[in-house]
């Protein structure tokens, strides 16, 4: 049975990336609201990501599998993590070179073969970069029952596992650094998945102080996050919007916002394909004027919506009629 208020928080949640993916890499000038708030978006809404997709496995049993099931479960989170992220990072690469003769193009690869090594090895050099969640949470997907076995179900032991991992440092290649950075927020999703009515209850209950002391921190990390190093605000700003976000779209206010449903359904096509959309809509308005001072609040008007909506009407018009395809993108 689907959870409405899932939907509704990974539709806010889908939102949030999208509106990250506007700017890729340079600021635009003599814009000063953007930088702030992008930083105090920034600061929480993929570790509420992550929180969710931990909270889905748990409900969908993915986690307590005993070891006969982890090869079937290693081929389903293959399957519908792993072929859309190298079908989707191949797409993305090739888009870019045939785009960049034309149009502006962010990061831009030197070649197809180029591209895809550092789609793997080198993320931070990655053209396709926008694909490292669904990286990040095959890994987690399939190692975090791996770990719940060995602790013997003793959940609180892979959350001290995951908060020792926040402190390393790893290497940046094959999304290592990623995954002991997130790691931490799916196991705590994993942990509010079990609890069930008791995690939500809760919730609900501390609603006002939770969103309180969440939008103190947004303001926080906005104003004068600049001068935190990205970790620190990110655990912090990350664990209190867990139960904060999740509280607010349980509100009943918002218990009828077939908007963000919707898009929570859609999350998956919009995080494979806003790129795309946001990228073709940037390039097409930079050859009509450019995107900086009050030109770009146009810029991001054109490519949220795009961003969002096209990704829907190409599954409704096109894919759906491609069962492989269909299937691939959820």
């Amino acid at each position: 049975m689907r959870r409405l208020d899932i939907d509704r928080a990974k539709g806010l949640a889908i939102m949030l990336v999208v509106f990250g993916h506007i700017v890729a890499r340079q600021d635009p000038a003599h814009v000063a609201w953007y930088p702030p708030l992008r930083r105090g978006i920034y600061g929480f809404h993929m570790p509420f990501f992550f929180y969710l997709s931990g909270m889905v496995a748990s409900l969908a049993s993915h986690v307590r599998v005993p070891p006969r099931a982890w090869a079937g479960l290693l081929k389903s989170r293959a399957r519908r993590l792993l072929l859309p992220f190298a079908v989707m990072g191949l797409l993305i690469i090739a888009g870019k070179l045939a785009a960049a003769r034309f149009m502006y193009v962010d990061n831009p690869p030197h070649s197809v073969l180029a591209g895809m090594i550092d789609l793997v090895w080198n993320p931070g050099r990655s053209p396709a970069y926008s694909l490292w969640y669904l990286a990040v949470l095959f890994v987690l997907g399939i190692t975090t029952p791996v770990a719940v076995w060995l602790a013997r179900n003793r959940l609180w032991l892979v959350l001290l596992g995951f908060v020792a991992l926040e402190w390393a440092t790893p290497p940046w290649h094959l999304y290592l650094a990623d995954i002991c950075r997130y790691g931490l927020f799916y196991v705590i999703g994993i942990g509010a998945g079990a609890a069930g009515a008791r995690w939500t209850d809760w919730i609900d209950r501390w609603h006002r102080p939770l969103m309180a002391v969440f939008a103190t921190g947004f303001v926080l990390v906005a104003r004068f996050g600049h001068a935190w190093p990205f970790d620190l605000r990110l655990l912090a700003l990350g664990i209190i919007s867990m139960p904060a976000v999740h509280s607010l779209v349980r509100r009943p206010w918002l218990s009828s916002d077939r908007i963000l449903v919707t898009m929570g359904r859609y999350s998956l096509m919009i995080y494979l394909f806003n790129t795309i959309f946001i990228g073709f809509t940037k390039g097409v308005l930079l050859h009509l004027t450019s995107w900086n001072g009050d030109h770009f609040l146009l810029f991001l008007v054109a490519m949220m919506t795009t961003g969002m909506i096209g990704p829907i009407v190409l599954k409704r018009t096109v894919l759906r009629a491609i069962p492989p395809l269909d299937r691939m993108t959820g």
